[in-house]
């Protein structure tokens, strides 16, 4: 089954289920613009055999979205180009490419002045590996509704310069505990307005933004959402109501019609993370609710682990991150019955 093709939207197959999870490599110069090492690590997971290949987060504005020095962005003509020299490598392998959009909001390890959903210092502390220093976090002000506007409006122009690029669609990231993840969650969002409270009201920018999007990109262009309850800087968090916020966020998510889910599991295994007290899955409730494909994350380079996620029907496909450091040619290595290789430390560093 991991090698079956499959249908991620109307217009787009993939050719096996197998996906490269987006990860942060900080590789850039502080321009933001793709370097020749970045479209030869990309380039290698095409080669390799995946089917879907998902950007580490891109920037989509200069003012307060990018999260990590030498992060890449999606905003500058010179970037737009520098991505659009190097798709038609990724998918002349077959591979579909879609470019993850991502705002750091309080969690922005590049801007001093930060914006979040509320003025709430941050938990823990800066990722010193990704530049910027460490220790804790920036006090972040309180957005105002302009700030949210703006940030609706730049991801709509972000996507249109993806599909400048030649993308295959974008992904929205609204996991990890980054900007849309902030509004979603409890603690990060102490809003007495439409964008707080509620999870629809808590939702509310996301859906805003897909909203915008979809007036923006030709019929046809994917759009994903990534969703997780773990983040980065809190890796044991777990919604507060268990199966019934994972539902209830979802019954939004089914609201705004969108190609596919990602759920990623942030801080452990799809296997130790996956699951609620009602013998529920994250990943299978989305399939459930959403009627969309769903893309499941977090420690599935194990053949036998990935294959129970698919045929068990909690996903539709399996992301890879450390597996496919490790195994740039994982479905190969699938395919020929190979070995696979086991994730070292060293593998995840800068380009």
């Amino acid at each position: 089954m991991i090698l079956e093709t499959f249908n991620i939207s109307k217009t787009h197959q993939v050719k096996n289920r197998t996906v490269v999870a987006p990860m942060s490599r900080v590789s850039t110069a502080l321009d933001g613009i793709p370097t020749p090492a970045m479209f030869d690590y990309y380039e290698k997971f095409a080669r390799g055999g995946f089917g879907m290949i998902i950007t580490e987060g891109l920037y989509t504005d200069t003012i307060a979205s990018q999260s990590y020095p030498n992060q890449p962005g999606i905003v500058t003509p010179e970037q737009v180009a520098a991505w659009a020299a190097m798709v038609p490598e990724i998918k002349a392998h077959g591979a579909l490419f879609i470019g993850q959009f991502m705002h750091g909001g309080g969690i922005s390890q590049h801007h001093q002045h930060t914006l979040a959903p509320s003025a709430i210092q941050p938990l823990g502390k800066k990722m010193g590996s990704y530049g910027g220093g460490d220790g804790p976090f920036p006090f972040p002000a309180e957005m105002t509704i302009d700030d949210i506007k703006n940030i609706i409006a730049e991801h709509a122009a972000s996507a249109k310069r993806a599909v400048q690029a030649g993308f295959d669609g974008i992904e929205i990231h609204a996991a990890n505990g980054y900007l849309l993840d902030q509004f979603l969650t409890d603690y990060t969002n102490i809003r007495q307005d439409a964008y707080g409270g509620s999870i629809p009201n808590r939702f509310r920018i996301i859906a805003e933004i897909i909203t915008a999007i979809k007036t923006a990109v030709p019929e046809g262009f994917i759009i994903g959402l990534r969703l997780s309850e773990g983040k980065v800087n809190n890796f044991t968090h777990r919604f507060p109501g268990g199966a019934a916020t994972a539902k209830a966020i979802l019954e939004e998510v089914k609201k705004a019609d969108i190609s596919y889910v990602h759920i990623s599991g942030e801080g452990g295994s799809w296997e130790s993370t996956g699951f609620y007290e009602t013998g529920e899955s994250f990943t299978g409730l989305a399939k459930q609710i959403t009627g969309k494909p769903v893309i499941a994350n977090g420690g599935l380079q194990e053949v036998s682990v990935a294959k129970r996620v698919l045929t068990e029907g909690h996903a539709d496909l399996i992301a890879l991150a450390k597996g496919a450091l490790a195994n740039p040619d994982w479905p190969q290595r699938v395919s020929k019955g190979e070995v696979i290789r086991p994730f070292e430390r060293w593998m995840y560093t800068s380009l």
